[in-house]
């Protein structure tokens, strides 16, 4: 039975690895994890709405020939 553990035990994957294929939630502390989490939405919600601002608006995709509609 030992030698059987022992083998199991050599054929688990790397930390490092599960995180690579997102089985595992980083390297940070567990009590550190839900912040983490927080921190890494909030700068995506923010990314996103950056990228929403710069977004051209209807009539400019109309003179850019790219969107037909009302405008046209």
């Amino acid at each position: 039975a030992r030698k059987k553990l022992e083998r199991k035990l050599s054929l688990r994957p790397e930390k490092k690895d599960l995180v690579e294929r997102n089985i595992l939630k980083g390297i940070v502390a567990p009590a550190l994890q839900a912040a983490q989490a927080d921190l890494q939405r909030s700068q995506l919600e923010d990314k996103l709405d950056q990228a929403l601002q710069q977004r051209p608006n209807a009539e400019e995709l109309v003179k850019g020939g790219i969107l037909k509609g009302m405008y046209s």
